[in-house]
């Protein structure tokens, strides 16, 4: 990722959170701000956004839930970019809330792609390494 180095003045209350979040990350200071910057700017950019902590670090997820826009994406996708049947699957979900995962997409469609490419599951590497989950053929 290309950086900047640019000079931004922070209020003494918000540099000492910065400190205390980056404290339980062992990150630099430099680092905690421009994550959060950014974080900030995507939600700004994209209502209905919010970031979380995962079991694999920081992302994207719908306002209100535990889903990852990521999964949201790879279900419409999967279904031929079909909005009706996005609401079927997502029933539960408003459309804002639906509405939010797709409009992130479009803002940030290449970080989406990348975390559907890494989360895809290879149905053979699963049927070699856990063989009870192979279909009976009937």
């Amino acid at each position: 990722m290309k950086t900047s180095v640019k000079s931004v003045r922070v209020d003494d209350g918000t540099a000492r959170d910065i400190e205390r979040l980056r404290r339980g990350r062992q990150a630099t200071f430099s680092f905690m701000a421009s994550e959060l910057l950014a974080e900030a700017t995507k939600m700004r950019r994209c209502p209905g956004v919010v970031f979380a902590d995962g079991p694999y670090g920081r992302r994207a997820r719908v306002e209100g839930t535990g889903i990852e826009v990521w999964e949201v994406l790879a279900a419409w996708l999967a279904m031929g970019k079909d909005e009706k049947r996005l609401r079927k699957a997502y029933a539960w979900l408003s459309d804002r809330q639906l509405l939010a995962a797709l409009g992130y997409y479009r803002a940030y469609p290449k970080e989406i792609d990348e975390l559907i490419e890494a989360n895809r599951v290879d149905e053979q590497a699963v049927r070699e390494r856990i063989p009870f989950a192979r279909r009976a053929h009937r």
